[in-house]
Order: C-alpha cells, then sequence, then structure tokens
C-alpha cells in the first residue's frame, strides 16, 4: 500500500531534515495514492507545493523509489483539485477542502536552534532588560509592547533570545502559529511568490500567524517593494493584535535606507538595546559553556585562572568567545593535556593577538584631529565651525564602526552629546561618502592608520 510506504518515508525523512522542517513542510501532505508512475500528494496552497517539490522533492522521490514503490515524479495538487482515480481513498481530502485551508497551512519558517533556550541563556547587567522583555513575550499574554525591537552589534544574543521566544511560545501555547525568519528569507519568499504569480498565498501566509519573528531586519533596507509588502504585513498583524518581534544590528532609526514609516512604526514599542558584554557576564557565559564541556570531554582537567584570563582578554563578542573554549577543550582532548594558561597560549594565540589590539574612541578622537590638525578640546568641544564640526562627524562615525560602544556612550566621549546628535554625525558621513572623494580618502586612510 503506497500509504504505509509514505507512513515509513516520513519518519526518515525527520532524521534527514529535521524536527522544525519535517513539522512545517512534510507532515501537513496528503498522499492520494500512486498511478502510472506518479504520486500525488494534497497541499494546502500551490506556493506551499512548489516549495516541497523545489527542496524536499528530490529527497521525498528517492525514499520512495527506495521502498520499493514504482514512482517517476511527484504531483502536488490543492485540496479542490486532488483528481478522484488515484489508489487512494478519496473522501478525506475533499472534507479537507472544506476546512478553511489559509488558518491551517503551516508556515515557512527558519529551523530552530535547540540550544538556544532561556535556559543557556547566560544573564548580566548589559543583557538583563532585553532578556527580561524576551521573557515577557514568550509568555504569551496579552500583546504589552508590540514590536519587541531587540538591537545590538554581532554575537550579542538578539538571535539567541529570538529562538528562545519562539521555543518557549510553542512549547507553552502549541496551538500558535510562531513564524520565524531572517529578513533575506522575508524577501526572497516575496520575490519568489512575485516571479511565481503566488503573491496572495504569500500574503495568506504571512498575515494569517499568531507570532511574527524577524531576524536582522536592517537587509531589506534599500529593497523598496520588500519594504512595502513588510509594512503592510506589520500593519495588517498589528492590527489583529499579533505579537510582532524584531532584531537587528542597530536602533531603528540608525537603519539607512528604510522607510521613515517603517521606523516609526517599529519604534512605537519597546526597543532594547543589547550592550556589549561587560567581564562579568564573560565569565559567566565561559563558567556555564566550560560545565558543558567537562560533561563533554571527561577527565578533562580545567586549571585555575584559565576562564578568568579569557574573560579579561577577549573582549570582542560572545561568539568568538565560545569559539575560543570550543577549541581549547577539542585541542586539549586531542593532545591529551591539562588545560592551563600555558596550552592557552599555544592554543589560541591567533585570537588572542587579534584581542591585543583594541581600538578606543579617545584614540580615534585623537588620530582624527592630527589628521584634520585641529585641538583634542575643540574636537570634544562646543564649537561649531565647519572646519571642526566635519572632523569631529568623522570622529562619530568611525567611534561608531570601529568600537561597539553604545550611541549614548559616543555622545558622553564627545562632551556629554546626545545621542540623537551622534547618529546625525553618522548619517551625514554616510551620506557624503558617495559624493565626496576626499572625505572617502580621508576615512580610509585613518582606518589604516587606527586598525594598522
Amino acid at each position: 500500500m503506497p500509504s504505509a510506504v509514505w507512513l515509513r518515508s516520513r519518519e526518515a525523512l525527520i532524521k534527514r531534515i529535521g524536527k522544525n522542517n519535517y513539522a512545517s513542510w512534510i507532515e501537513p501532505l496528503v498522499m492520494r495514492g500512486l498511478l502510472d508512475g506518479v504520486a500525488t500528494f494534497v497541499v494546502p496552497t500551490s506556493f506551499f507545493g512548489d516549495w516541497v517539490k523545489r527542496n524536499f522533492g528530490d529527497q521525498i522521490l528517492a525514499l520512495l523509489q527506495a521502498e520499493g514503490l514504482s514512482v517517476a515524479r511527484l504531483d502536488f495538487v490543492l485540496g479542490q483539485d486532488a483528481s478522484a482515480d488515484v489508489a487512494a481513498p478519496a473522501r478525506a481530502p475533499r472534507v479537507a477542502a472544506k476546512r478553511d485551508l489559509r488558518a491551517e497551512s503551516p508556515l515557512p519558517g527558519a529551523t530552530l536552534d535547540a540550544r538556544f533556550t532561556f535556559d543557556s541563556f547566560v544573564v548580566g547587567k548589559p543583557n538583563e532588560l532585553a532578556h527580561a522583555a524576551a521573557r515577557r513575550v514568550a509568555e504569551g499574554g496579552p500583546v504589552s509592547f508590540n514590536p519587541l525591537f531587540l538591537y545590538g552589534g554581532v554575537g550579542l544574543g538578539k538571535t539567541h533570545l529570538m529562538h528562545a521566544i519562539a521555543h518557549e511560545l510553542q512549547a507553552r501555547q502549541p496551538e500558535l502559529r510562531v513564524l520565524y525568519l531572517s529578513a533575506e528569507q522575508f524577501m526572497y519568499r516575496f520575490v519568489q511568490a512575485l516571479r511565481e504569480k503566488q503573491i496572495m498565498d504569500f500574503k495568506s501566509i504571512f498575515r494569517s500567524v499568531d507570532v511574527l519573528m524577524v531576524d536582522d531586519v536592517q537587509f531589506i533596507a534599500g529593497k523598496d517593494s520588500t519594504q512595502e509588502e513588510f509594512f503592510h504585513t506589520f500593519n495588517a498583524l498589528v492590527d489583529q493584535n499579533k505579537q510582532i518581534i524584531i532584531s537587528a544590528d542597530r536602533a531603528p532609526g540608525e537603519i539607512k535606507d528604510l522607510e521613515d514609516r517603517i521606523k516609526s512604526r517599529m519604534q512605537c514599542g519597546l526597543v532594547v538595546d543589547l550592550h556589549p558584554t561587560d567581564y562579568e557576564l564573560r565569565l559567566g557565559i565561559l563558567q556555564t559553556k566550560a560545565d558543558y564541556y567537562a560533561a563533554q570531554y571527561k577527565g578533562l582537567v580545567i586549571n585555575p585562572g584559565v576562564l578568568e584570563f579569557l574573560a579579561h582578554r577577549i573582549t570582542s563578542n560572545v561568539r568568538v568567545l565560545e569559539g575560543a573554549l570550543t577549541r581549547l577543550f577539542a585541542f586539549a582532548s586531542l593532545v591529551g593535556r591539562e588545560i592551563n594558561l600555558e596550552l592557552v597560549q599555544d592554543c589560541l594565540s591567533d585570537i588572542l593577538r587579534a584581542s591585543d589590539r583594541k581600538l578606543t574612541i579617545e584614540e580615534i578622537q585623537r588620530k582624527v584631529a592630527e589628521h584634520y590638525n585641529i585641538r583634542l578640546s575643540d574636537m570634544i568641544g562646543p564649537k561649531r565651525l565647519r572646519a571642526i564640526a566635519r572632523p569631529r562627524q568623522v570622529a562619530m562615525y568611525l567611534a561608531k564602526q570601529l568600537t561597539p560602544r553604545s550611541l549614548p556612550e559616543i555622545g558622553r566621549r564627545f562632551g556629554g552629546r546626545d545621542h540623537t546628535t551622534i547618529m546625525h554625525g553618522v548619517r551625514k558621513i554616510e551620506d557624503l561618502m558617495s559624493t565626496d572623494s576626499q572625505l572617502s580618502d580621508d576615512l580610509l586612510r585613518l582606518r589604516r592608520a587606527l586598525q594598522g
């Protein structure tokens, strides 16, 4: 029986594509039967069928053939279009066609990382507000702030919190339609729907969710059609009181080429900054990770002082920190040595060298002042003369680009200026770079001097 073969093939697919992809794309498929070498499946929308065929069709076909079925190709039909002359009962899909297919269609989300949960997220002063806000949203109660906008530099925990929210919502309320994906995935699927004239299917899927989560939203900036669709999707969900959670590498107002109406919408909710890690948070992350590896690498000894040393020396971001510890445990296991400071120096010499060179805002200010032949006191002072204001904006721009400091922190280093002043200075330089060749050359020279 084809149906029995399909059940076995589905079980094999779980191992190949993972539980999340299986639940979203394979579980809803209804196999109608096999006729003349064609295996027919019922799907909720044509968009859904095309996606399954493109991404999983070869695997499904290979598994069915491995089970002994004489199948040459797959056919995906809508419930109401399914033919009754295939070798399977015809009634089930006809009943299904009467149900609300839009409400039942699964969601084309990204795969969640099982490691990224609230339990594995180490909380410290730099991220405690973001963590608390994420926890509140994950409780799934009445919407208190919408959207929740998380922003910060690379490796500070934005994506971890996004995945943790999705995991918690699915655990607490399995019936919720939670859609998590990156901005690039949103853009790709929108363009695909336009190309294949399936935009109504796209709108139906994305506007019928209970929770929409979009990671790295800065990537839709400058993409006019995608921004237009994102804006209308955003409005449709907010009007239905559905929760939206967004992350980016900077605050909404700082995302260049993002439409003002989208910035305004994003700023209506709670905007939370994940600050660069401090020593205590880095040490806590290392201790958590070390406990995990100690269980994996039985018998390995990590000497006192190693974690403290790493927390002091590696300050760039959490990914580099965790990667260093991963390498350290793997290396120690391979060479059969205990993890001490000598091994750290041998194993992590490249990371430690890179961490030695840390730019400060003060160093940037001094270098820019020297380049433009102005006094450092004028750089941080109140004078607004063009000969001083432009170098000051250059220094602000470089401080934002080359250090992990937040806009308020940069503002404090520039004579206590407000973060909006820093934002304006950064934008001004970004706008001039494309038209002012001398400025572009100055920035190139300064970057080389500061990073060389």
